[in-house]
């Protein structure tokens, strides 16, 4: 329904009370002429005068004529009536025309596309959401369109960490234990992300991620000291990665990034990484976004503001050093039980004094024998909340590795939920 102000919408009530009486007084042209003002089936509103005032909207619709068609910039269901204006695939490449030449070479005809010549999303073949053709190097495919959801479609629309069916911070409960920590099974992990970048020297491991959706990874904004001129075609990513010098086809999904969003308030002035979070969009080769699997699932991101209480039991997991002052980092997956502790504390002289702002949480084991260290960057720090997994927190900086009163420091997520909302276009992750 259309938005009025409190004196139109005095007036619209005193004239529904004599709308059919009204109704029946005017003659048929005037009425006519009148439901001419409201578009796309809405009915207008008439003063006991015969003037139109305001127009009620059907479902879909909105704007003072229901000029606003509401499906343009989301999908409902399927997506099956979607008439939207969206021409890019979720990996950025430009659809093709429904009739092109190239579209029909490949001997199919959708129908259910709208009227006209055109390139826009549709899902005419009833399948999860609106997509479109696209030319790729491996010929003509068919990609998704990176289209939200309608808020209406979305429950709660909140950030809830799945996508498309993905259930968030699910997982299988097992590790393999070794002297001084944990070695993790990637299935106890599936959201780990690995950020690799290219050089003159090879491919080189560079930070851990989180996998929110599945075409976007949550990492740390000082991954990438480059910042906007970072070269995404050097950079790559791996999902379900078991080890850094390893491959196993069976588990892991190999990614280009597409878009890099660091946080515009990113900032190391003071050598503390206020606002150290960043989003990279990832596509595979064939155009598409991760995959569900037993090793690669999204982690549940909390709701803005969302905080837990002192001393509760997280998990912290990178591909990091195994202890400082290591030349080398580990060449598995490992996990480290922490405990959060309370900014009053963190920020207290004998740990780090000012250093720390309201966009970081630090976390530590009572006896510091475990921690993030270098290398884990941009990883997890996940929690359990009523049997889920959520991602609360991004590795960030610390003072050395496991040292008393230097706990890890992490971004903050849940500072953060609208800022990925804004940056992935998502109105959800529902």
């Amino acid at each position: 329904m259309a938005r009025f102000g409190l004196l139109s919408l005095i007036l619209a009530l005193a004239a529904l009370t004599v709308c059919s009486d009204q109704r029946r007084l005017f003659p048929s042209s005037l009425r006519e002429k009148s439901d001419v003002l409201c578009l796309n089936g809405g009915t207008s509103v008439l003063s006991p005068s015969g003037r139109h005032m305001l127009c009620f909207c059907p479902d879909g619709f909105s704007g003072s004529s229901c000029e606003r068609d509401e499906s343009v910039s989301c999908f409902d269901g399927i997506g099956l009536h979607y008439r939207g204006p969206v021409s890019k695939s979720a990996s950025g490449r430009e659809c093709l025309e429904w009739d092109s030449e190239s579209v029909r070479e490949i001997g199919v005809s959708p129908k259910n596309l709208g009227p006209g010549r055109h390139n826009h999303c549709r899902n005419p073949d009833y399948t999860r959401r609106p997509w479109c053709y696209v030319r790729t190097a491996f010929g003509i495919v068919k990609e998704d369109c990176d289209i939200p959801r309608c808020a209406k479609d979305q429950g709660s629309g909140s950030l809830k960490g799945a996508q498309s069916g993905w259930q968030c911070g699910q997982r299988e409960e097992r590790s393999m234990k070794v002297v001084g920590g944990a070695l993790s099974a990637v299935e106890r992990h599936p959201w780990m992300a690995a950020v690799f970048s290219r050089s003159s020297r090879g491919r080189t491991f560079t930070c851990g991620g989180s996998l929110i959706s599945p075409c976007w990874v949550l990492t740390a904004a000082h991954c990438f000291p480059d910042g906007a001129q970072t070269k995404l075609h050097k950079l790559s990513v791996f999902l379900g990665r078991n080890a850094i010098n390893e491959t196993d086809v069976q588990r892991e999904q190999e990614f280009s990034v597409s878009e890099l969003f660091i946080h515009e308030h990113f900032d190391n002035a003071d050598g503390n990484f206020n606002n150290d979070i960043a989003l990279l969009k990832i596509h595979s080769p064939d155009g598409h976004c991760a995959k569900e699997s037993s090793s690669v699932k999204t982690v549940c991101i909390p709701e803005a503001h969302q905080s837990l209480s002192d001393g509760t039991s997280c998990e912290v997991t990178g591909y990091g050093r195994e202890q400082e002052g290591s030349w080398y980092y580990s060449q598995y997956l490992r996990e480290a039980k922490v405990n959060l502790l309370s900014k009053d504390l963190c920020s207290s002289k004998a740990y780090y004094g000012n250093l720390i702002t309201d966009n970081m949480l630090c976390a530590g084991s009572p006896d510091w024998s475990a921690d993030s260290c270098k290398g884990d960057s941009g990883g997890p720090l996940v929690c359990r909340v009523r049997e889920r997994v959520f991602l609360f927190g991004v590795v960030s900086w610390g003072e050395g590795c496991s040292r008393s009163f230097r706990p890890g420091v992490y971004a903050k997520v849940s500072n953060y939920h609208r800022w990925i909302l804004e940056k992935t276009g998502l109105s959800s992750l529902s």
